[in-house]
């Protein structure tokens, strides 16, 4: 099911969603300052390559928190209602719930992504 749905998810719109995460991330890391919120990036593009079969695992120490916190007044809240109204919208139909499911997962991620790891489900 991982990989029909992972293929499912790359034809429709998880290929453009990865390459804009991906191009994001090499843009971040122009600066010194921005490579943390590049390695960000490249973990978002993990997951909307192929999100199926991934799982998110909370984590982190002190300073984790700390930039967690700043993420959240900047980029977080909105990424992450705009994340769970698409899953909102995608559980509506009964064949559209794994997709749904996946949009929360990434919604989780876009709250504190600082110290969360992607590891296998």
């Amino acid at each position: 099911m991982k990989t029909i749905g992972n293929i499912l998810w790359f034809l429709f719109g998880g290929f453009l969603s990865g390459l804009f995460w991906f191009i994001a991330g090499l843009i971040c890391c122009v600066t010194i300052i921005g490579i943390p919120f590049g390695k960000q990036c490249f973990k978002f593009a993990s997951m909307a390559f192929a999100p199926f079969g991934k799982d998110i695992q909370l984590g982190g120490g002190a300073v984790s928190l700390l930039v967690n916190i700043l993420w959240l007044i900047f980029f977080g809240i909105e990424m992450a209602i705009i994340n769970c109204v698409f899953g909102l919208v995608w559980c509506v139909t009964i064949v559209g719930i794994p997709f749904g499911r996946q949009f929360f997962k990434i919604a989780k991620l876009s709250l504190m992504p600082f110290g969360a790891e992607i590891v296998p489900a």
